[in-house]
């Protein structure tokens, strides 16, 4: 019900799988398009010349992607402007405005939704509000880059501190998301204890740290473990990617914390090229700072031609951290 309504779904859909109906039960879509009756284009798996082929021939509506796979869209040879409407939902990392703004360059509507293993389908959608669509297409990319509120089957999602209070509707105040509701899992396989301290309080902890904005839609800023603290203060990996991503010859990257023995961590960013395009760490990181304050920039920035992912596109951030963090006894935080 959620994925009819929040994505757009209807009789006349032709949903093309870019995403596994493995992972997350393909984020509900798998029962979503078949009860409204759509129809269902399959993919062995994801190629974008193969994508953009498919959108063209089977006049498809809607599909799913990570960001990544929307990277891949957007610089693909292929990308052209969408020949019909068609609506992408995005989920399993933070979009960025950039890629977001590419893709509605093209011509599709973005739907971001968010959630985890344990509450999917997905839990909160970035719903538009009045004035959005009026917004220049940077301003509108930045807002869709939001998660949003809760779908209309989940309880309100809420931004916590350690006692379980609500942080201040700021935009500013870090918190972690908890959320509770129909799609919520009942608990974890034969792990009672995993289980009681996933719902300490009464509501699922997701691990992710955000903000809440005053019209109380949340905003990501990191997962607890992906957060870099640097003498004491956080630096959010999601926003200097965010800033990272913004340069013109950036096709993707991912930022990780890496040992320092003043600071106790800092920031080091992966960044893969678009092809023919040239680009030094230096670069980059005065990119950076010319966006963020100075100590949320890179100390380092390795040129590389890929990024470790999962199966559905999703940056093996640990991969890149692990290797930055062999031979210490623990992470410093």
């Amino acid at each position: 019900l959620g994925e009819i309504i929040h994505s757009k779904h209807s009789l006349d859909s032709v949903y093309l799988w870019t995403l596994p109906m493995f992972h997350c039960n393909g984020w509900c879509t798998t029962w979503a398009v078949t009860a409204i009756g759509g129809t269902h284009v399959c993919l062995r798996q994801v190629d974008p010349s193969k994508i953009w082929s498919l959108v063209d021939s089977e006049g498809v509506t809607h599909f799913n992607a990570a960001p990544t796979v929307l990277i891949g869209l957007a610089n693909a040879p292929e990308a052209h402007p969408f020949p019909q409407p068609v609506t992408i939902t995005t989920a399993g990392a933070p979009p960025s405005p950039t890629i977001i703004e590419a893709m509605e360059g093209l011509g599709a509507t973005i739907v971001h939704v968010y959630g985890l293993t344990e509450t999917y389908g997905p839990h909160t959608v970035c719903e538009l509000q009045p004035g959005v669509e009026d917004l220049d297409v940077a301003d509108r990319a930045g807002f869709l880059s939001r998660q949003g509120v809760s779908y209309i089957i989940a309880d309100p999602t809420r931004v916590v501190d350690d006692d379980m209070g609500d942080v201040p509707k700021d935009a500013e105040t870090l918190g972690e998301v908890v959320m509770r509701g129909n799609n919520v899992m009942k608990g974890y396989f034969a792990n009672p204890e995993g289980t009681t301290e996933a719902f300490r309080g009464g509501e699922f902890h997701s691990g992710d740290v955000a903000v809440w904005h005053p019209d109380n839609y949340i905003d990501l800023r990191d997962r607890s473990k992906d957060i870099v603290i640097s003498g004491g203060e956080n630096i959010s990996t999601i926003e200097v990617e965010r800033a990272i991503a913004s340069h013109p010859s950036v096709l993707e990257c991912a930022v990780v914390a890496i040992p320092h023995d003043k600071w106790g961590e800092r920031p080091k960013a992966f960044v893969v090229l678009k092809e023919s395009q040239n680009a030094s760490g230096d670069e980059i990181i005065e990119h950076v700072r010319s966006r963020l304050a100075h100590f949320k920039a890179p100390d380092a920035v390795d040129i590389v031609d890929e990024l470790p992912k999962t199966s559905t596109g999703k940056i093996q951030k640990y991969v890149l951290r692990d290797k930055e963090w062999a031979g210490y006894g623990r992470r410093i935080h």
